[in-house]
């Protein structure tokens, strides 16, 4: 019988951590699929994370993910040292490693864990709709790709200054060509010009972490088509300010963050372990004991 002391471990690594639900998350799919594993959050300073991820291997580690503020230190780790998904490349940052018997992988399975959450949890189609995607920071450039996988017909990324925004654009412009995607980065203030000349959105998407501090990000009225449908990363007990800022002009359809979180955690326990667990049960979980806060 395993004991505790052979087993596969795996950690969340950030500073801070306390608040981290990926343990309960990842003890929920190992359950689920029978996996012997033991999976902790780690609190690691910025000056002890190479030293941290040269140690861990040694510890018993298979593979770890990566949140604030190491997802670029991260990127740059695996690039060196083994292997970056085409995902992770494009992102510019990593949030879970994998060491195999063929050597460290770096992925970035926050986009994939947003398109399965739109897909699947939603029943949204991407395919020949037009998506606006807020911010320019590393939120936004984890989930270019993958959105433009899904084959939209445009994708505007809107930022308040419009420097970061056309930069990132214009660095995913190959993938958008190849994916027939007019891909284009403005301003905040250029959306009613763009609105006017081609038509509101199926699709918005806050990438940035405005509603952390309660701030709504202020959109031209017509920005959603009728039946468009409003996302915001972050999640919360209640909805976010981004959210009740687009209730209030008329959307019906809103989501938080929540699904990605625990989808995006999926594909990385796919990864590590082989098998891809059930999301829904564990959403549900964390939907209930968000409530009761």
């Amino acid at each position: 019988m395993t004991t505790s002391d052979h087993l596969d471990c795996y950690a969340v690594l950030g500073q801070p951590i306390h608040h981290s639900l990926s343990p309960q998350i990842h003890a929920a799919f190992a359950t689920q699929t029978g996996q012997a594993l033991r999976y902790t959050a780690i609190e690691v300073a910025p000056a002890d994370l190479i030293s941290t991820l040269n140690q861990l291997p040694g510890d018993g580690f298979k593979g770890i993910n990566i949140t604030v503020p190491h997802k670029e230190a991260a990127w740059a780790y695996a690039q060196q040292h083994g292997t970056l998904s085409e995902r992770a490349a494009m992102a510019g940052a990593v949030n879970t490693i994998a060491w195999t018997p063929n050597g460290i992988i770096g992925d970035n399975t926050d986009g994939q864990g947003l398109l399965n959450d739109l897909q699947q949890r939603h029943g949204l189609n991407l395919a020949g709709k037009r998506i606006l995607l807020l911010g320019a920071g590393g939120a936004t450039r984890g989930v270019v790709l993958p959105l433009l996988a899904a084959a939209p017909t445009t994708l505007v990324i809107a930022n308040r200054t419009d420097t970061r925004a056309v930069e990132l654009a214009n660095l995913f412009t190959p993938k958008a060509v190849a994916a027939g995607c007019l891909l284009h980065g403005c301003g905040l203030d250029a959306l009613p010009q763009v609105i006017s000349a081609t038509g509101p959105f199926d699709i918005v998407i806050n990438a940035t972490s405005a509603s952390l501090g309660g701030e709504a990000i202020p959109l031209p009225a017509g920005t959603l088509s009728a039946n468009g449908f409003a996302y915001d990363m972050m999640y919360g007990k209640a909805p976010t300010a981004f959210l009740e800022a687009q209730r209030a002009a008329g959307v019906i359809h809103l989501a938080d963050g929540l699904g990605m979180l625990v989808e995006q955690a999926a594909v990385a326990f796919a990864l590590w372990r082989g098998i891809a667990p059930a999301t829904q049960p564990v959403y549900n979980a964390l939907r209930a004991q968000l409530a009761q806060k």
